[in-house]
């Protein structure tokens, strides 16, 4: 099938006068290659002869010099362009043979011959998309190139950096010019992924050279996208499912009675040392087992390094944490990103589900930030505070004819902090699960210390067959009288007499 030609993007006019940045750079390192080389100005860049030549990335930056300044520094950097383009010509560079609509149009078995063929070892585990972006790092190495991507944050200025790991700025970020965003109508948190060229002279960062493909589709599909607020919300109706092995009981119990859709907005609530970690990191191995196609997202705030790296090595998925050390701004500035990133993904019909730990962390981190209201809640809390932390967990929707972004969050109780409480009671209603975590059983040493009188789902019916729903209410019905303690004990014994959950049903008499 021919390929769609795709045209580089980082050409704009020549600047006609200097212009100032209205606003700082995020960082110092950035403010200092802005300072040198004017990256809000336009850039200057050569076109391709032919349809087949690769035209070199001759950026031309305008420094923050006066005009009189400006035209000795474009010469020399003219003269430099054609001695490149001679060096081009010689080495006759060409397009990639494989691009990404052409690669996303093949089957996994025929990405995988391809990838054997250049010399691509490992393959069996991975996924169409990691196999398509291994595909197209290799064909840009053998061109002299890079092949490269992150997530992208948007400045005030127009421009923006790809984070490729992490979602805090680095040495190791790509810049995107103001140009190639307007050009493919590109978003704060959009994944984009094309080719790199190193830095000239006084540039810091690597530029982006060809964009290749944004949130995993087509670059010119990405302008034509919808917008995540004009997404029609529905009740979650796929269910998720959580059971994996007989022996892991803490995922086939929240399978049984609080069942998660795609789509969710849950809630565990826990107290201090009940378990949910180990909870969160079964649940985000159970997705990745069973929804090969679900995107995860494991968001740390405010946590423990070394929970971090548990994390990390436990779960098969992106980790984006921001550790208790770091300032509260930049709590806030991860999850923001973090958001920003599922929404865009949701955009173009992916399902997203999101592990947030935790949502009274980042309450507090919100707290300390935002500007004073000048009323104050129980505890200290600002109610201003409760904003994003509210429009974070409200952002989780199923989105009618495809898409969906799920978030399974924390929420601690029982710290001795009345500000947590207070967080506690104004995300209560506002999700439609919850799983409930014991202090009394796990004192008992009994894990999974949930409790299962507790825990929930609204409109489970939409998630579980008709059969399946009236076994599990009758068997509600004759433990509602029964202790938290007694009612778990008795459902683990069931549990670990039974290889999976359909056994364990079929011994329960519906109605």
């Amino acid at each position: 099938m021919p390929r769609k030609k795709t045209e580089i993007t980082e050409t704009t006019d020549v600047p006609k006068k200097k212009t100032r940045a209205k606003s700082s750079p995020s960082t110092k390192k950035e403010k200092e290659s802005i300072q040198q080389v004017e990256i809000e100005n336009k850039a200057i860049v050569a076109e391709p002869s032919n349809g087949e030549a690769l035209a070199p990335d001759e950026v031309l930056l305008a420094s923050n010099l006066p005009e009189a300044s400006i035209e000795p520094i474009f010469s020399a950097h003219l003269e430099a362009d054609k001695e490149q383009d001679c060096k081009n010509k010689q080495q006759k560079h060409t397009h990639p043979k494989l691009g990404f609509n052409f690669l996303a149009q093949q089957t996994l078995a025929d990405l995988r011959k391809i990838a054997k063929d250049i010399g691509i070892t490992s393959i069996s585990a991975r996924r169409k998309d990691d196999l398509i972006v291994d595909i197209l790092k290799t064909q840009a190495e053998t061109m002299g190139y890079r092949f490269s991507g992150g997530t992208l944050e948007s400045l005030s200025d127009g421009y923006g950096f790809l984070r490729p790991s992490g979602l805090l700025p680095s040495n190791n970020d790509i810049y995107v010019s103001a140009s190639q965003i307007r050009r493919f109508g590109l978003r704060n948190g959009d994944v984009v992924w094309g080719i790199i060229r190193p830095p000239k002279e006084q540039e810091h960062y690597e530029a982006l050279l060809r964009v290749e493909n944004v949130n995993f589709t087509d670059p010119e599909a990405a302008r034509k996208r919808p917008q995540f607020e004009s997404l029609t919300p529905i009740f979650p109706d796929e269910k998720l499912i959580l059971e994996t092995e007989r022996k892991i009981v803490s995922t086939r119990i929240v399978d049984l009675f609080s069942p998660i859709g795609k789509g969710q907005r849950a809630l565990i609530v826990s107290p201090p040392k009940a378990g949910k970690t180990t909870l969160l990191k079964n649940l985000a191995n159970a997705i990745t087992t069973n929804h090969p196609e679900v995107i995860l997202m494991v968001l740390l705030i405010d946590e423990r390094p070394e929970e971090v790296t548990d994390m990390a090595r436990s779960v098969d998925g992106e980790i984006i944490a921001s550790t208790f050390d770091r300032p509260a701004e930049e709590h806030m500035r991860v999850a923001a990103l973090a958001l920003e990133k599922a929404k865009r993904l949701v955009e173009v019909s992916k399902d997203v589900v999101i592990l947030l730990d935790s949502i009274t962390r980042l309450a507090r981190a919100s707290n300390l930030i935002v500007p004073p209201s000048g009323r104050t809640l129980s505890g200290g809390m600002d109610p201003a505070a409760l904003y994003f932390p509210k429009k974070f967990f409200g952002a989780a929707r199923n989105i009618e004819f495809g898409g969906s972004l799920t978030i399974i969050g924390t929420a601690l109780v029982e710290t001795g902090s009345r500000m947590d409480d207070v967080i506690y009671e104004e995300f209560k209603g506002t999700g439609n699960m919850e799983v409930h975590l014991s202090r009394k059983i796990s004192e008992q040493r009994i894990f999974p210390a949930l409790d299962i009188t507790k825990s929930g789902t609204r409109k489970e019916e939409l998630l579980v067959s008709e059969d399946d729903l009236q076994r599990i209410w009758a068997l509600r019905r004759k433990i509602t009288n029964m202790d938290e303690a007694e009612v778990l004990n008795l459902i683990l014994d069931k549990l670990r007499n039974t290889v999976n959950n359909r056994e364990f049903l079929a011994t329960i008499k519906a109605g």
